[in-house]
């Protein structure tokens, strides 16, 4: 199962990858582990607003491997959604992480902790640009710009390799749109 963070609480004054979740996000995390298995590996990546995401449901792991797309030179503001969405896309950006390494990176992680998890399942919290582009690299997304533009903030997905699918789980009601 793949979630994407809750609701960060966001601004210029940090970088992104240093973002706690505000009140509300903390609130849907609440929320979220009604849906999350009961027993499940739980591993976020190392950024707060990740591990935070999860942290209702009881002890996370931190894996960097599971962490946003590095980025240098993205601006707070301004056309920073148009470049995510042409990243997800298929277009480089200079001082951004090569999208084969993000799923390199994340593919290392998932094989290391489903072999962790044993019978158990397996919840990763990450970021929407990396999990879209692992899960359009691993089970071919049709459309993974629709598939970003369509997350939620938190959102879950359920995963299934073998047959190639994703199917979103996490009621409406519990995310936000993403800002």
């Amino acid at each position: 199962m793949l979630v994407r963070h809750a609701m960060p609480a966001y601004g210029p004054h940090l970088p992104a990858h240093e973002w706690t979740l505000r009140a509300d996000g903390q609130a849907a995390a609440t929320a979220l582990v009604a849906h999350l298995p009961t027993g499940a590996h739980l591993v976020a990546s190392a950024e707060p607003k990740a591990w935070q995401t999860l942290q209702p449901a009881g002890p996370v792991t931190r894996d960097p491997r599971f962490n946003e797309v590095e980025r240098d030179g993205e601006p707070y503001g301004g056309d920073y959604r148009q470049l995510r969405l042409a990243y997800v896309a298929g277009t480089d950006h200079a001082g951004w992480e090569p999208r084969v390494r993000v799923v390199e990176r994340f593919d290392a992680g998932i094989a290391d902790h489903l072999a962790r998890a044993g019978e158990r399942t397996l919840v990763v919290a990450s970021h929407g640009m990396a999990m879209t582009l692992w899960l359009s690299a691993r089970v071919g997304l049709d459309d993974p710009t629709h598939f970003w533009t369509e997350l939620s903030l938190p959102d879950a997905h359920l995963v299934d390799l073998a047959a190639g699918t994703v199917t979103r789980i996490l009621p409406a009601q519990l995310t936000q749109p993403d800002e």
